[in-house]
């Protein structure tokens, strides 16, 4: 796979600092039943990087110590760590509101028949991946029967109450561009979305989440493979928008490695460009520490977050 950190390195994209800490987004490791050409953390079924005991341990502490509003747990696939459940039960006892980076064929697994139930039961805010509502589109970038098996996920989620009126538990739809293009606007896509999987499959969800691919890598490998990654960099930076800066989730989220690392976010992460405080920042030292004001590391990549109507873990920054 092609590196793409050099290539990303020197940047004019403007300088940022941290505001309060919000959101504690968690990779539970890479471990995943789905190999996906867009992911930025080049997860699979054979990876075996997964967060141990002692630094799982710590989440609920930090939780208390920085008092974080939000648990987004992400991986792989996070509902194959063994800790998942156990996590997911003491953050609620916290009063935090829990996310779920779900990508719905995880809910037909071997041995997760009740994932779905278990969800529902602790109100479990769930952000399930659906790039297209096209059975093509969707197995070209995720694998033959994945568009089947996410539909029947998205059908046993409205089934527990998920998306549906007034029943508080909070459906969210993902949707990333096949190629080395910026998503359309936020807005008109999910109105299609809503037409198009109700009138299909009566399936009802809340909000449509439209997140540019970043150039990072197995889509970034990609790119640099089909000669297409120069191209890429320079439609985000042509359209780089200033009035998305202060949406950007760096500002108010750490992102937290299945060793514990600390990172601005979860692509940073994947560049292995660490949270500026020590050399290798650890979850422990958010028992202590404050990150607010501090500055935050950014590099080309972070055009992916501020092109057109920018892009963050929460969707368009200005839909």
């Amino acid at each position: 796979m092609h590196a793409t950190l050099p290539l990303l390195l020197e940047t004019s994209f403007p300088a940022l600092r941290r505001g309060r800490l919000d959101t504690l987004q968690v990779n539970l490791g890479y471990r995943c039943n789905q190999t996906c050409l867009h992911c930025h953390v080049n997860a699979g079924p054979s990876r075996r990087e997964m967060m141990d005991a002692e630094t799982l341990a710590l989440i609920p502490r930090v939780i208390e110590a920085r008092g974080i509003r939000s648990l987004d747990l992400t991986g792989g696939a996070p509902e194959l760590h063994d800790g998942f459940r156990d996590l997911v039960h003491t953050a609620r006892n916290l009063g935090v509101k829990v996310i779920d980076r779900c990508n719905l064929t995880i809910l037909s697994e071997p041995g997760q028949e009740d994932l779905a139930a278990f969800l529902a039961a602790n109100e479990v805010e769930v952000v399930a991946s659906l790039p297209c509502y096209s059975a093509k589109n969707v197995d070209a970038q995720r694998g033959d029967g994945v568009f089947a098996r996410s539909i029947a996920g998205l059908q046993q989620l409205n089934a527990l109450g998920y998306g549906q009126p007034d029943s508080g538990r909070v459906l969210n739809l993902v949707y990333n561009p096949l190629g080395a293009s910026l998503p359309p606007a936020q807005g008109p896509l999910e109105a299609a979305y809503k037409r198009e999987l109700f009138e299909h499959f009566g399936i009802v969800f809340n909000q449509l989440f439209a997140l540019a691919n970043m150039p990072i890598q197995r889509f970034g490998s990609t790119l640099i493979s089909k000669g297409q990654f120069k191209a890429y960099m320079q439609l985000l930076k042509d359209n780089h928008c200033d009035a998305n800066l202060p949406g950007v989730m760096c500002r108010s989220t750490v992102s937290v490695d299945w060793q514990g690392q600390l990172y601005d976010c979860d692509f940073n992460q994947q560049l292995a460009l660490p949270l500026p405080l020590g050399t290798r920042p650890h979850l422990r030292a958010l028992l202590a520490q404050d990150l607010a004001d501090l500055p935050i590391r950014v590099a080309d990549h972070c055009f992916g977050c501020t092109a057109g109507q920018g892009s963050s873990c929460g969707g368009a920054l200005n839909a």
